[in-house]
């Protein structure tokens, strides 16, 4: 299960996490070895502080949950969060630019993120919400987010009306060819949906239940 816990991102992404919550969250995820925490920008300062030394990278969200917010708001998240300690941004894509295949401002928000993690050497995750979109949508997206140099594209926020699928790991891994790595989050609660994932691709996993993960114990948990 070590081996497991190095494609886990660590989730803590309530509105309602508290310090000694989001101090326990680091203090997992230095125990069992995961890949990141995933956290709001408000706490990325106070994780990059406790994970100091260690290689546990912080990741924090952009434009969550909704992907709603201008570009320029977005670019100030990620400047903001670079800024005090993230190594890793997960982004939400503008599911309303989606639906109008307004694919030219997609592109440019996404290119405009990637540059400003690029250029302070961290990467760029961006989160799809499957749950709303179609199947060319999802394929197209994956199409433009390459185009824009996004490092991973994602399924899910965990905050809508569904998670990673199967199916949709699939597609997404078939769809970018290798050119950029697919995450799957939302609804991954236990080893077996965990391995299958990234059996069927999936080089990242972000969940709030990795200790039960990795220690073999299901669970009913949130994202």
């Amino acid at each position: 299960m070590n081996e497991l816990a190095r494609y886990i991102d660590h989730t803590l992404l309530k509105p309602t996490a508290t310090e000694k919550q989001i101090e326990n969250l680091c203090e997992e995820a230095i125990r069992y070895s995961f890949a990141a925490v995933c956290v709001n920008p408000y706490w990325v300062n106070f994780c990059a502080k406790k994970l100091s030394g260690t290689k546990v990278k912080v990741c924090s969200v952009v434009g969550f949950p909704l992907g709603a917010t201008p570009t320029e708001v977005k670019a100030f998240e990620t400047e903001f969060c670079l800024k005090n300690g993230a190594q890793e941004i997960d982004m939400v894509i503008n599911i309303g630019a989606v639906k109008d295949k307004n694919w030219c401002y997609v592109e440019k928000e996404i290119s405009t993120l990637a540059k400003i993690a690029h250029s302070n050497n961290a990467i760029l995750k961006v989160i799809f919400e499957n749950c709303l979109l179609e199947k060319d949508e999802i394929i197209k997206a994956c199409q433009v987010s390459i185009v824009a140099n996004a490092d991973f594209v994602k399924t899910s926020t965990g905050f809508s009306t569904g998670g990673a699928t199967f199916d949709d790991v699939k597609l997404m891994v078939e769809t970018v060819k290798g050119k950029c790595k697919v995450k799957a989050a939302g609804g991954i609660r236990n080893a077996e949906d965990a391995l299958n994932m990234i059996k069927i691709g999936a080089q990242r996993l972000g969940t709030s239940v990795g200790v039960a993960i990795v220690t073999g114990k299901n669970s009913s948990g949130g994202y």
